[in-house]
């Protein structure tokens, strides 16, 4: 009995993953706007991302082995964070140049 329970829950936590994965990519698809984009990528993804690690970490063979597979979602959430941030920053720097190239036309 205990065993079923823990396949259930681990197919609703990948199963959540999956759909969180998917509503990411939507967003990535309908959002128009680059800032918006990548707050949908980096959120979403992240989470699904958590709960799929979640799903997997009971068929782990031993602790060494999930605890590695956490530090590697770690350096996806820090890699992600710190792409959407430099992304931020050029999208912020490019609207900053178009707006002073019209203030000096003028």
């Amino acid at each position: 009995m205990t065993e079923w329970l823990i396949f259930c829950v681990q197919l609703a936590l990948l199963g959540a993953g999956c759909l969180f994965f998917a509503v990411g990519t939507l967003g990535l698809f309908r959002f128009s706007d680059t800032l918006t984009r990548i707050h949908a990528l980096t959120k979403v993804d992240n989470l699904g991302l958590g709960l799929i690690v979640l799903g997997l970490f009971p068929l782990m063979p031993s602790v060494a082995s999930g605890l590695k597979t956490i530090l590697i979602w770690l350096v996806a959430l820090a890699a992600s964070a710190t792409s959407a941030h430099l992304i931020a920053l050029a999208v912020r720097a490019q609207q900053g140049q178009a707006g002073s190239e019209g203030a000096e036309d003028e």
